[in-house]
């Protein structure tokens, strides 16, 4: 699924295959359809209707690389999430060390939530320990 969309959003199989770290002709033969089932399809649409959280860790667990997480996530995700970080925040930085995403980073020892990578895991809104973290789905 993430070959097709990134493939819509102008990325050549080279860089697809080089982004997703697969083989270039293991991408062209699923934008031609060629090595997918009904099965494998049913499942991959699962996989990215689970809730954001695990969805993410779904992901990571079977990918174990982070930067492949980050672009699979990004690109498949189906929503857009915006929130707020309160000034209860110490910048005790455990939000930006649980982030798989690298979407909070610490600015000013006040962490702060870059939304275009931002997926609504909620992993560092469960990690803040002054709750000072808020998430949101964006309804268009």
């Amino acid at each position: 699924m993430a070959t097709v969309k990134l493939r819509k959003k102008g990325q050549t199989q080279r860089e697809i295959a080089q982004a997703l770290g697969m083989d270039r002709s293991t991408v062209s033969h699923y934008l031609n359809g060629r090595n997918l089932s009904k099965d494998s399809i049913e499942v991959a649409e699962l996989v990215v209707n689970m809730c954001p959280k695990d969805f993410l860790l779904f992901t990571h667990t079977l990918l174990k690389d982070k930067d492949r997480t980050r672009i699979i996530i990004q690109t498949c995700q189906k929503n857009r999430y915006e929130g707020k970080v309160k000034n209860s925040c110490i910048g005790c930085g455990l939000c930006v060390d649980t982030c798989l995403m690298k979407a909070v980073v610490l600015n000013d020892l006040k962490a702060q939530i870059d939304f275009e990578w931002c997926c609504g895991c909620l992993i560092c809104v469960e990690m803040c320990p002054t709750n000072s973290i808020e998430i949101k789905e964006v309804v268009d």
